[in-house]
């Protein structure tokens, strides 16, 4: 039986993983803070760490020598925390699979993974709090894939995601727009034309196992063909819900679009797709959460 450690999975698609990889028979110990409920019952082992805290890994790991087949690391948000994880479960790991993000990249539509290289990257060491606001969020990611890549001596994969939607989402982005053109409010957004790309969450937690199972390393670009520009997502949803949609200038926080980056981020997807796994259609996607949003109680 293969043993996986989830570094996280207690929260959306790292949840979905979790299942996924107890209902097809691996071994699965989560380690997180040990904070959020998880529905796993006996079916996965637990430990607790602090990514912030070195100590917590060498205090939850130090005591064992299990070597894991795959590490799963969701909730990494700088390079210190790879460098713990890599140095603390050193010789124990057979395949570090990281969940990164297309932020990685600079902004822009069809975004292709040579277009950011980890592998020569110069990496500056700090902490998750030093790191502010998005610019901040992109430099740790990017940071955290140098370091796996570079300094890491282990098989290595990182998913640059764009951003996850699903019914289980629990930042409520999409809906966010669906809910405030269905009750007629306004939505500030300062460049309707800016295009993002979307993956369902299902699709992001399988894409991680089979990637696992197929032993594919590097970065990869994961995601539905294709993109929408926020003007196209919110004419969908209006003409869905038989309304019009009222764009704003962005000059309220409450009624801003959180997906408001004020430029495009989409990913090319084919090096991904080339891989023979089938992700969902970008339009039966939206188009099925916007329905599903629209008739949520």
């Amino acid at each position: 039986m293969k043993k996986a450690l989830v570094i996280g999975g207690t929260q959306f698609f790292g949840k979905r993983l979790v299942r996924n990889l107890v209902d097809s028979g691996w071994d699965v110990t989560i380690a997180t803070r040990g904070r959020t409920p998880d529905p796993f019952g006996d079916s996965v082992q637990r430990l607790i760490i602090d990514r912030e805290d070195r100590k917590t890994l060498e205090d939850a790991f130090g005591s064992t020598d299990i070597f894991y087949d795959c590490v799963f690391d969701q909730s990494c948000y700088s390079p210190l925390e790879v460098k713990d994880a890599l140095e603390v479960l050193e010789g124990r790991i057979g395949h570090y699979l990281f969940t990164s993000t297309m932020s990685v990249y600079d902004w822009g539509a069809s975004k292709q993974e040579s277009e950011y290289d980890p592998y020569t990257y110069p990496i500056e060491l700090k902490s998750r709090r030093e790191y502010i606001g998005i610019p901040g969020y992109k430099e740790a990611k990017r940071q955290a894939e140098a370091v796996l890549f570079q300094a890491g001596n282990v098989p290595a994969t990182a998913f640059r995601f764009p951003l996850v939607i699903g019914e289980d989402d629990y930042t409520g982005r999409l809906q966010f727009h669906v809910d405030r053109v269905k009750a007629g409010q306004p939505i500030g957004i300062d460049n309707p034309e800016s295009r993002l790309g979307y993956i369902d969450s299902e699709d992001a937690a399988r894409f991680i196992q089979f990637a696992a199972e197929q032993k594919l390393q590097g970065p990869y670009n994961p995601g539905s063909a294709g993109d929408l520009s926020l003007q196209e997502l919110l004419d969908r949803i209006a003409q869905t819900a038989k309304t019009e949609a009222i764009i704003v200038p962005s000059t309220e926080k409450e009624s801003t679009s959180p997906y408001n980056f004020g430029a495009s981020l989409s990913p090319d997807v084919s090096k991904a797709a080339a891989t023979g796994f089938e992700f969902r259609k970008l339009d039966d996607l939206i188009d099925g959460l916007i329905h599903y949003y629209l008739h949520a109680e």
